[in-house]
């Protein structure tokens, strides 16, 4: 029995994040790019009135608004809490087999290349960036466990894979981080058509990958407007090694606050623009080596 029996691309769940609007606007004109022929893909747009609008999102996050209490609530109070339960309905029919995978197209001010990032560790995934990653090297494997229905896109079905690439500004295309995650999606939708057949590619038995730990805020006053800015040494430094008593950020009087953990991390979304409204300067993760 196949592992995966449907597949959704999804693009645009942040209006401005462009490259996987029109990503998906190409798929959907060109849909033999996207058939594989023992599985069904969709390709769908996700906050149309933000892409609309070249907006990151109307009301509020769209990808925060996948939780089970808001995908059952029959009166929604938001645009982005309409678009999931219209979304969900899509991707998981009334009466119908729902989508067994999820590409989820970002992109990010951070210098995050091209990062695929896991919802799980179920080996299928882990073997998928293991493959994603002996292809082409410059692909960064990154595991952000989420449980279902946690409110994020990619945890509504049960392999979850986000495709996060940049650095690029909100709202604006780029062509090489265009070109590189097109093929990053056809080479996930390779792999899944190749193992369903029975054939998966032989990678690597060992798999470097950036466990997310926690989440860091920037430095507040009082009354909590920012204090410091991210230190020039850490910016542009994603997927770096961060030591203990490294500066992380420096304050509008030039002093340096250093990180005072008690190991090493290594930062990633690092000054993402879409994340000061969240509270977030930066991601920790752990770099480990999975054995497959």
């Amino acid at each position: 029995m196949n592992l995966i029996n449907r597949v959704a691309i999804v693009g645009g769940s942040h209006g401005n994040e462009l490259i996987g609007v029109f990503l998906v606007k190409k798929f959907q004109k060109n849909v033999n790019l996207i058939i594989r022929s023992s599985f069904q893909t969709l390709s769908v747009l996700g906050n149309l009135k933000a892409i609309q609008e070249n907006k990151r999102y109307i009301d509020k996050d769209l990808n925060r608004c996948f939780h089970a209490y808001g995908l059952q609530d029959n009166s929604p109070s938001t645009y982005e809490d309409l678009r999931a339960k219209e979304i969900h309905q899509i991707l998981h029919p009334n009466n119908q087999t729902g989508v067994d995978a999820i590409i989820d197209l970002h992109t990010t001010t951070s210098n995050m290349g091209i990062s695929i990032i896991l919802s799980n560790q179920h080996p299928f995934l882990l073997n998928l960036g293991a493959y994603l990653s002996t292809i082409n090297p410059l692909v960064k494997i990154c595991v952000h466990e989420q449980p279902k229905f946690s409110g994020f896109l990619r945890s509504i079905c049960n392999f979850g894979i986000v495709v996060e690439v940049g650095a690029v500004p909100q709202g604006v295309l780029h062509a090489e981080l265009f070109q590189q995650t097109e093929q990053v999606v056809y080479a996930i939708l390779d792999y899944f058509q190749a193992s369903n057949q029975g054939k998966t590619p032989k990678t690597s038995n060992i798999l470097t990958a950036y466990q997310s730990i926690n989440i860091v805020d920037y430095p507040r006053n009082e009354v909590g407007e920012i204090a410091a800015m991210i230190h020039p040494q850490l910016q542009y430094q994603d997927y770096q090694p961060l030591h203990p008593g490294e500066p992380m950020f420096v304050t509008f009087n030039g002093e340096n606050i250093i990180y005072k953990g008690e190991s090493t991390v290594y930062p990633i979304f690092i000054n993402e623009a879409a994340y000061y409204e969240k509270g977030i300067a930066m991601h920790f993760t752990q770099k480990q080596e999975i054995h497959l």
